[in-house]
């Protein structure tokens, strides 16, 4: 049964919006149109400007926003953040046995979706007020304040049924990763393409007319993309692509078939790119944390509040808040070179802690993910399989995964931080961690839109493939 912390969303079940289970099996292409149709209304939000923002939007946390679908100013201000962040904190809460939960019965993982429904929408208010609080928009009425914070929380529940309406089964995928994935080829594409100049690599456009010099076009400067950037963005997607496909090989047998042997994958980016996106996810809530407490202090100068001094000293320039100091501003990668060579402490240390928490939350993934030694040992057990030379039990298996997991886990949550760090300094486009959640993506969807494709096709394949 679920613990008492689960059993207290069970009323609000009854009135949150669900989308229901099909009741049919649907169809490829009918999935193929929820996908498209999902992914045109995120589009359409993240076009429509917030109803009473009159001020020129900013570009506040740029590179946060491209890991979660946001755009500011516009319907889609907070994106996937709130949903993520739910996500997380249960997930955590869960894999320390703080809340008790069998993912195993139907019944808990019920009650854990409306948990996860419940602190999203909260999450969304928390956000969206601290937002509005933090001044982000400019001096505002209270009218305005309610209009605009009510609209973010309507968006917040329908990009929140979005994603539930693809992955009850009506859709391919996810829809946080179809999302993702939605924006980081939307910057990709605009830092590449202008529609308004034609085309142009960095600041191909200035340099034509003789507005820079060919230093600063490789370079890049000011609002540009750089030539450097360009080369960085193809090269980080070579390498993510190639490290997706390194892996250790385990030799193991079937125990019902004599001398049928086969091999136990175990990749060296183990938990995938979640490390960096939790990495990420608390990165923009101490952002959004520094400057509301910054904004309500009200706009200290640094040495004067000893709170805003630790979290994050901001600067306002031409209605841009930025970081200048604090924790907010030594967990805001560089985006450029040039940033790097002003500040390159910041940039160390910066790194620094990505690599930590990124192999950090590697290991914690272990457990809650149920990717851990002991959980694979159980499984590979159950499906009849063993180390050859030894006899069949539990035992050898958790051995020899215990050598193998932990530490290909942390040495991939190395990796991607490292990317993704690496990466945002040389000014890739779309960010480095936008990057790297894209690559996964794309492969993701490509086994699935193969196996659906299988499966429709041959559908004696569907008991092979467990539907």
């Amino acid at each position: 049964m679920a613990g008492r912390f689960l059993n207290l969303f069970k009323p609000i079940g009854r009135v949150l919006p669900e989308i229901k289970v099909p009741e049919r099996k649907v169809k490829f292409n009918e999935k193929i149109f929820w996908t498209a149709l999902v992914l045109i209304v995120y589009l359409i939000m993240t076009e429509i400007p917030l109803y009473g923002i009159t001020t020129q939007a900013g570009n506040e946390f740029n590179a946060l926003r491209v890991i979660f679908a946001s755009n500011r100013g516009t319907l889609m201000e907070l994106g996937i953040g709130p949903i993520v962040t739910a996500g997380l904190i249960l997930q955590l809460l869960a894999g320390a046995s703080l809340i008790k939960c069998d993912m195993s019965k139907p019944e808990d993982r019920g009650l854990f979706t409306i948990a996860s429904k419940v602190l999203s929408i909260v999450l969304t208010g928390v956000q969206g007020g601290a937002y509005i609080l933090s001044g982000m928009y400019g001096r505002l009425s209270p009218t305005v304040m309610l209009v605009i914070f009510f609209q973010l929380i309507a968006a917040g529940i329908i990009v929140m049924l979005l994603d539930e309406l693809i992955q009850k089964g009506w859709g391919l995928g996810s829809g946080i990763s179809l999302f993702i994935m939605a924006g980081v080829a939307q910057q990709i594409l605009w830092q590449t393409f202008s529609p308004s100049n034609g085309l142009f690599v960095g600041a191909l456009q200035q340099l034509l007319a003789n507005n820079i010099t060919i230093i600063e076009w490789i370079v890049g400067t000011g609002i540009y993309p750089s030539l450097i950037g360009l080369v960085a963005t193809i090269g980080v997607f070579i390498v993510t692509i190639y490290l997706n496909g390194v892996r250790v090989e385990l030799p193991i047998s079937y125990a019902g078939y004599k001398g049928f042997r086969s091999k136990y994958p175990i990749k060296l980016l183990y938990v995938s790119n979640l490390p960096v996106i939790f990495a990420s996810a608390l990165f923009a809530n101490i952002y959004v944390l520094g400057q509301f407490l910054w904004s309500w202090q009200g706009s200290p100068a640094p040495g004067a509040n000893l709170l805003t001094d630790i979290f994050g000293q901001y600067k306002n320039v031409n209605g841009t808040i930025t970081p200048s100091g604090g924790l907010a501003y030594y967990v805001t990668a560089p985006q450029n070179l040039q940033h790097v060579g002003a500040d390159p402490l910041r940039a160390l240390i910066y790194l620094g802690i990505l690599v930590a928490f990124c192999a950090f939350f590697s290991l914690i993934w272990l457990e809650v993910g149920g990717l851990g030694p002991s959980k694979v040992a159980q499984q590979l057990m159950d499906s009849g399989m063993q180390i050859p030379g030894y006899r069949r039990s539990l035992g050898p298996i958790e051995t020899m995964l215990k050598r193998y997991i932990p530490v290909v886990a942390v040495l991939g949550g190395i990796i991607v931080a490292l990317i993704a760090g690496f990466a945002d300094f040389l000014g890739v486009f779309g960010s480095g961690t936008g990057i790297l959640l894209s690559v996964g993506i794309i492969y993701q969807y490509y086994e699935l839109l193969m196996r659906e494709r299988a499966a429709e096709m041959y559908p004696a394949f569907r008991r092979i493939l467990g539907e």
